[in-house]
């Protein structure tokens, strides 16, 4: 067969892809993260969600104990300064300082326990391909992930490293006065939601080997759709208890929407590049 014959054949499947796929444009973040929910507990992939699961309901649970109980020395320690007559500011301030850091330890310990989950989260999100695309999935042995670990490893210290790139700054805006308290919440808020969705979106486009540049480059094309996806999840991650369960579950709906939105672009791509 020659190369202009692979390339019309690779065109042709591409063109009925994305006929296949047109009809779930119309789906949006919300949605994505709700048929995560469905499909987390559907047959044929609830037994790949228990390890990603366990790890997240032990790490966290393990993270918050620890948080709540050196939070518990601090908020003593700082009320033991504040005269009696003022114990009601002081509980209000301490109110709001537990508020800020509960949210911001939240998005802190969901990075760790998605540090660690990331090679479950990686066979997770292949289980979940299969079954919305009909195709077999990647024979992954315990060994074989063994050998891929320094990949994802790296993989995951990359998206930590465009996470501090951002987050640093933006942070060091809450000391600005005016800005801080008022611009600053609402673009840390959709930082958040961004880079949790880069976070989940990330293990279906690492399954098949995209660069991570190309990854970001196309998540910007449905960036409201991104937004509201990781929006949602970052709302769950605030939550008690829900937080336990969320990871899987936006691993799911993550990759539905990398079948949906962006399988059939990247893999023509990536077709394309073997064949020149």
């Amino acid at each position: 067969m020659t190369s202009n014959q692979l390339d019309n054949n690779t065109q042709h499947r591409h063109s009925q892809t994305q006929s296949r796929h047109k009809n779930y444009q119309a789906r949006n973040g919300f949605e994505y993260f709700f048929k995560g929910w469905s499909l987390a507990f559907s047959p044929g992939i609830k037994r790949f969600v228990f390890l990603p699961l366990l790890a997240n309901i032990v790490l966290m649970s393990a993270l918050f104990y620890w948080f709540f109980a050196v939070l518990t020395g601090v908020v003593d320690w700082g009320l033991s300064y504040v005269p009696s007559w003022l114990n009601w500011l002081g509980y209000i301030m301490v109110f709001i300082v537990i508020l800020i850091l509960v949210i911001l330890f939240c998005y802190f310990f969901s990075t760790v326990t998605n540090f660690i989950a990331a090679p479950f989260n990686g066979i997770l999100a292949e289980q979940v391909e299969a079954q919305l695309t009909g195709m077999p999935a990647p024979d992954t042995t315990w060994m074989s992930l063994i050998k891929d670990l320094p990949r994802i490893l790296n993989r995951e210290l990359q998206k930590l490293g465009h996470y501090l790139l951002w987050a640093i700054p933006i942070l060091l805006t809450y000391l600005i006065p005016v800005i801080g308290q008022t611009v600053t919440p609402v673009v840390w808020f959709l930082f958040t939601a961004w880079q949790i969705n880069i976070q989940y979106a990330d293990y279906p486009f690492d399954n098949h080997k995209i660069k991570f540049h190309r990854m970001r480059a196309l998540l910007k094309q449905n960036k409201v759709d991104n937004l509201m996806f990781g929006s949602l999840v970052s709302f769950f991650t605030m939550v008690p208890l829900l937080n336990l369960i969320v990871m899987p579950i936006a691993v799911c709906g993550a990759t539905a929407m990398w079948v949906d939105r962006y399988r059939h672009q990247a893999v023509f791509e990536s077709t394309n590049q073997d064949f020149r």
